[in-house]
């Protein structure tokens, strides 16, 4: 079938633009084709062998295609899941399920052998289990009662881990008759179908029921958060039951969820002890079940080895730790620690970790000579300014500290520590378009802008870019909020078309000030101006203005730019916030300097 015949049959059948066909690699080009040849001699795609399905081509491709048999009901279509879905996160009984390529290069997580936990990874039990090979696939899932003795083994690549009991489990089976599908995880939508005449029936192209697997949780409480829970010989076992229940309070009231907290926990003891990691229980009865089940263990009260423990290790995107969302660590610790605690905090801080410390029945005055250093409070938390410190005069009194310390825990504009320049910024590009700029020099402006773009963690919770484009008018070419992933502001950077024309950068400034910034904390919103010369209005007034909004501004001259308007414009200290170069080719030098000075102003701000 030549691809020309492939596009007609797309455009006819699933009324697809001209252009998609083109979109797709030459491996899944090759496989659609062979797809539609079946269907087309057929009039049934299920007669397509499996093996042709090739997914480990489909799911690169960023696009999910679903071909559905022209018989047959919704439940016996897979739907695609990712690598780390879980069992419980599975609606039906019994549900048939694609999973992606390549799940044994994730960390998943897999509990029992033959049956397994419903908190297991079902694509990573399906691959220790042999169903499911490197390729990925489609596999049948089966819901079980509760066990007990889940047993370990090593299978396939996979490593299970022994679970004494939980609530829930599932086994797997190869699926018998499964119709083809072409599929990755970023939807789960089928394409819309189009009849052809003596064909498949409009009707009978059935969309998957996918219904939503996992529950939201807190979305204003999007923060990782990893509880260190004492368990030392000072807390004893009476206590750690009540510091159990007082920790089960504070989860259920955060309400965990896949786009809300995220919690890990570990004990301190002689050896600190990770019992289970961020995204282990996203689900909140799994994770209130699995803090009930917390074994006291003794020993020393090492908080000092278990934050340095939990920094290391807890907040790792293997582990779970997500990019741009604020880290969170609250340790709980009953009476005082056995180990040196400045290291440890020192080591948090520079993580950009917000350290909580909250302090249950403190020393008594008999006992503070026994205390190896009384201002262990101060130099464990992130800031010592009060609001990362939290005493609780007793565990028989802590159900109405849950509460305020939830609060504090989901504070974002107070959690500094992990507000660093790289990912709390707004920064706006005020680009000169003038006709003496140049289509080439332009281009040099725009890579210019891209490198400093780099240095940021651009993302829906990290830094945001803006750009403006002036002339003697303004364009307003992409908003703070507009690409909220770092790839596809710097794609929009890179795309800003060249105007062409005269050179007003006064108004530009209010403009891009009234219509790019809103109002943030301080030393959050930089303005980077560049400009090739001389401009045509004033260009004090509006930089005042921006200056007294909150607004830090870089002045770039380039060539024929006046070091007066450049100074005019730029924030104090004028000598470290003004840059010029005689070339546009010299513009890649200043991307450090910049970057640099950004994370200065912002940290002597914050």
């Amino acid at each position: 079938m030549s691809s020309l015949s492939t596009e007609a049959f797309l455009r006819e059948t699933f009324s697809l633009p001209f252009s998609f066909y083109r979109l797709l690699g030459a491996g899944q080009a090759e496989f659609l084709s062979s797809c539609v040849s079946v269907y087309l001699h057929t009039g049934n795609i299920t007669q397509l062998p499996l093996s042709a399905a090739r997914p480990e081509q489909s799911f690169r491709g960023g696009l999910f295609f679903l071909i559905s048999s022209t018989s047959g009901s919704e439940s016996n279509v897979a739907y695609p899941v990712t690598c780390v879905t879980r069992g419980a996160d599975l609606m039906e009984d019994s549900a048939l399920v694609l999973c992606p390529p390549d799940c044994t290069q994730w960390k998943v997580s897999v509990f029992g052998t033959g049956i397994y936990a419903s908190v297991s990874s079902v694509c990573g039990a399906a691959v220790h289990r042999g169903i499911l090979g490197r390729p990925g696939g489609s596999v049948s899932v089966h819901k079980l009662p509760g066990q007990q003795n889940y047993l370990r083994s090593y299978a396939h690549g996979i490593q299970s881990q022994a679970l004494s009991r939980w609530t829930a489990s599932f086994s797997l089976t190869k699926p018998v008759d499964v119709p083809l599908e072409l599929t990755s995880d970023t939807s789960t939508t089928a394409l819309p179908g189009a009849a052809l005449p003596g064909k498949i029936p409009k009707k009978s192209l059935k969309k998957p029921s996918v219904k939503k697997a996992l529950t939201g949780g807190n979305k204003d409480c999007q923060m990782d958060i990893a509880m260190v829970i004492d368990s030392s010989n000072n807390i004893g076992q009476r206590r750690f039951n009540l510091q159990k229940n007082f920790v089960t309070k504070l989860a259920s009231m955060l309400r965990v969820g896949s786009t809300g907290p995220h919690v890990g926990l570990l004990q301190a003891s002689d050896s600190p002890r990770t019992e289970f990691l961020l995204t282990n229980y996203t689900q909140p009865k799994e994770l209130l079940f699995a803090i009930k089940e917390l074994a006291y263990l003794g020993g020393d009260t090492n908080t000092g080895k278990a934050i340095m423990h939990a920094v290391e290790t807890f907040f790792t995107q293997e582990n779970g730790g997500r990019r741009g969302h604020p880290r969170v660590m609250m340790v709980l610790i009953d009476g005082w620690p056995s180990d040196d605690l400045e290291q440890a905090a020192m080591l948090a801080r520079e993580s950009g970790i917000n350290v909580f410390l909250v302090s249950v029945a403190k020393p008594a005055p008999e006992e503070l000579a026994m205390v190896r250093d009384k201002d262990f409070m101060k130099k464990v938390v992130c800031k010592d300014n009060g609001f990362f410190s939290y005493s609780i005069p007793s565990w028989f009194s802590t159900t109405k500290h849950v509460k305020p310390l939830v609060q504090k825990l989901c504070s974002l504009d107070s959690l500094l520590c992990s507000k660093t320049c790289y990912n709390s910024v707004n920064i706006g590009f005020l680009i000169d378009g003038s006709s003496s700029v140049g289509e080439g020099n332009f281009q040099l402006v725009l890579d210019f802008l891209t490198g400093i773009a780099r240095s940021f963690d651009i993302s829906d919770m990290g830094a945001r870019i803006g750009a403006v484009q002036f002339t003697y008018d303004q364009r307003l070419e992409f908003g703070l909020f507009d690409h909220p992933t770092k790839e596809d502001a710097i794609n929009a950077l890179k795309r800003i078309p060249y105007m062409s024309g005269g050179t007003a950068t006064g108004a530009a400034i209010s403009y891009t000030t009234q219509n790019l910034f809103r109002r943030t904390g301080p030393g959050r919103n930089f303005l980077i101006v560049l400009t090739d010369g001389q401009s045509y209005d004033d260009v004090r007034h509006p930089a005042m203005a921006a200056h007294r909004q909150g607004i830090t501004i870089y002045s770039v001259g380039v060539a024929w730019a006046p070091l007066d308007d450049l100074k005019s414009m730029s924030s104090e200290p004028k000598e470290s916030h003004t840059f010029f170069t005689r070339e546009f080719t010299g513009l890649a030098e200043l991307v450090p300097l910049i970057v640099r000075g950004i994370c200065r102003d912002f940290t002597e701000n914050n």
